[in-house]
């Protein structure tokens, strides 16, 4: 075989074999990213001590009215008694 094809060949096995690592990496990293991003969402949400229906409540009206919303002005909604 052509020893230009042989260092080729290597060459394109080794970035090949780096680019799998690459993105085994980019993924753990994305991940890793978004458990770091819930933990913010959820010590925010608790730390405001909102509830689900509160919650809920207030991204239908940020959804809404996003002005509303930044002046704390939720829409109201029944509570269910479980």
């Amino acid at each position: 075989m052509n020893p230009k094809i042989k260092k080729i060949n290597a060459e394109y096995d080794k970035n090949a074999a780096k680019i799998a690592e690459l993105q085994a990496r980019q993924k753990e990293l994305v991940r890793q990213r978004t458990e770091l991003e819930n933990s913010d969402i959820l010590e925010l949400v608790h730390s405001h001590d909102l509830d689900i229906t509160r919650l809920a409540a207030l991204i239908r009206t940020m959804n809404t009215d996003p002005a509303a919303a930044l002046r704390g002005e939720m829409e109201e909604t029944p509570n269910e008694n479980v």
